[in-house]
């Protein structure tokens, strides 16, 4: 086995562990059930005893066997063995430690921004921990409904779910859970966005772009443009930068070009010469 491969095995089984931490620290014991197959296991687990990871499991290891054949065999490796980890995890961590609060509020939040980090490094090394993700692509495989649509769904099944069987209350801050995990997948996944992206469209493009590499150190990149209404050709200049550059670009833009346009937008990752290694 490549030493690539067991990297990535490791960071499926440490986000596991955090998602685990997430979930019997914060969301069980206060009864937030937070969308997906945890929160569905969160709910059996109050009306019946049955213990949360093994719940998990139980419902994953059907989807996952339908689901092999549209992942791949490596891929679907990397989510057997992030769901048996999440799994083993919850229910050894559940009868040795104390949740930290029993306040709904904070509970949602905590474990919802726990167990986001926690499926975002998951994610980030390659697997998944099975549950809604397969679900959906089962349900947009079978009911032609999006994979975007079929995750609202099941989420919303789930915490209607456990509107019934606690109350609407609970339900509310299953929703908050919900949205905590939901950012956090994000940010881990995109970074946290430290960088700029400026689009300048001039009519000197040729002596912004030598200023940009003389007093930036910079690269830009021309990219082929037309007006809509004018109809008139023009390069526009795709520079990306540091948040403490775009005091600099607006300057020198404006000494060349006052009458250039110039818009300025955020870049969660950037890889590549002058940013993060492309091979992390």
């Amino acid at each position: 086995m490549k030493w690539k491969s067991i990297i990535n095995l490791i960071g499926i089984a440490i986000g596991s562990l955090v998602t685990a931490g997430g979930l019997v620290f914060f969301l069980i014991p206060n009864k937030i059930a937070a969308g997906g197959v945890s929160g569905l296991s969160t709910v059996i687990y109050y009306l019946t005893g049955l213990p949360v990871g093994f719940t998990m499991l139980v419902i994953n290891i059907p989807l996952f066997l339908t689901s092999l054949r549209k992942l791949g065999l490596k891929f679907g490796m990397k989510t057997l063995f992030g769901t048996i980890m999440l799994s083993v995890f919850t229910d050894g961590l559940t009868p040795i430690v104390t949740p930290l609060t029993h306040d709904p509020l904070l509970a949602s939040i905590y474990g919802g921004v726990v167990a986001g980090t926690g499926l975002g490094i998951v994610f980030r090394f390659g697997g998944t921990t099975g549950g809604t993700d397969l679900a959906a692509q089962l349900i947009h495989k079978y009911l032609k409904v999006s994979i975007g649509q079929s995750l609202l769904l099941i989420d919303a099944m789930v915490i209607v779910l456990a509107a019934v069987a606690f109350d609407v209350e609970l339900a509310l801050y299953a929703l908050i859970g919900l949205f905590a995990t939901t950012k956090m997948i994000d940010l881990i996944q995109e970074g946290v966005g430290y960088a700029k992206a400026a689009f300048i469209i001039s009519d000197h493009p040729d002596l912004l772009g030598q200023a940009i590499i003389n007093k930036l150190d910079r690269g830009a990149t021309a990219l082929h443009g037309q007006g809509v209404y004018s109809g008139n050709e023009k390069d526009v200049l795709l520079v990306v930068l540091s948040r403490s550059e775009v005091a600099r670009i607006k300057d020198i833009v404006h000494g060349i070009d006052p009458r250039a346009f110039v818009i300025v937008t955020n870049v969660h990752e950037v890889l590549g010469e002058g940013f993060k290694d492309i091979s992390q």
